[in-house]
């Protein structure tokens, strides 16, 4: 597609991986936002979960580098440990390690502590009432980054020859150089934009809350089957073992995915504020303030 710059900012060159990355952020932030202002997060809670999410997002991206050098490592440990390429798996699980980490520091340990009136806990809403939401924010960040990928020639599928052919896209992969190739990364741009309609179907018209137990298990089980389309260079995990990084990850995804259902059900069910059911933060900082008057 195009793999080069396509334009240069104060000598800073612009690629559509990067800059559809950037796109997918910002669309990402921008519906958890318009979601949480919707189902009546106050400013303290919107504030907290979204910052947060920034340094989360940012580990994520080094986690996702990590991965993906430490599986080049594997293939050939001859060559010294180099940081490149990425990998969206290891990126979401250094991404909700880190987020979590930082989110109880801030809840167990900073809030309770600090005397900075910003700092304080005044949340309506917690991290169990964002739980239905944050996995829709993930994957329109993650179905614009797959249309990064498409640009970029990377996470393909097999090359269909230097010729047209029907179903193919023609851009540089890293198997066969420039070419006709299966668009792998299409595919998984719109199987996260129907996930992500689903879920939002979910929360918003049937109040569904464990939407994470359905992102887990619906990209663990299509990431394991699309990754035998893929023939783009991965890596290896498990010695041996006839599966890519990729699946084993989506295993453990999909089994995580399952536990949250049982999780949810005896443990985070009972430790929602469900702020969509207290009264409207404006109106309830209208009231205060003509009280105080």
């Amino acid at each position: 597609m195009h793999p080069g710059a396509l334009f240069e900012i104060f000598g800073l060159q612009v690629h559509a991986y990067g800059l559809f990355m950037a796109l997918g952020l910002v669309a990402c932030f921008g519906f958890l936002m318009w979601a949480f202002t919707k189902q009546n997060f106050n400013e303290n809670s919107i504030d907290t979960i979204l910052f947060v999410g920034v340094f989360g997002a940012g580990i994520g991206i080094f986690s996702a580098m990590l991965f993906q050098s430490f599986y080049n490592w594997l293939d050939d440990t001859s060559k010294p440990f180099q940081l490149g390429g990425m990998t969206f798996l290891g990126g979401l699980i250094g991404g909700v390690v880190g987020y979590l980490g930082i989110y109880f520091l801030y809840i167990y340990v900073i809030a309770p502590r600090t005397k900075i009136k910003w700092l304080q806990n005044n949340m309506n809403a917690g991290l169990t009432d964002a739980l239905p939401l944050i996995p829709i924010g993930i994957v329109i960040a993650h179905s614009f980054g797959r249309i990064g990928c498409l640009f970029a020639g990377c996470c393909h599928g097999a090359y269909l020859g230097s010729d047209y052919v029907f179903g193919g896209i023609y851009m540089q992969g890293t198997t066969n150089g420039w070419g006709y190739y299966v668009p792998v990364q299409l595919y998984e741009a719109i199987f996260l934009a129907v996930l992500g309609a689903v879920m939002a179907l979910l929360y918003f018209k049937f109040n569904f809350k464990q939407n994470l137990g359905v992102y887990c298990i619906g990209y663990g089980v299509w990431r394991f089957i699309v990754e035998y389309l893929r023939t783009d260079e991965r890596g290896t995990l498990i010695p041996g073992v006839p599966l890519y990084p990729s699946q084993i990850l989506s295993i453990v995804m999909v089994a995580a995915g399952v536990g949250f259902f049982f999780l949810y059900k005896y443990v985070l069910k009972d430790k929602m504020k469900h702020p969509e059911l207290q009264p409207p933060v404006r109106e309830k900082k209208f009231k205060t303030e003509n009280t105080e008057e």
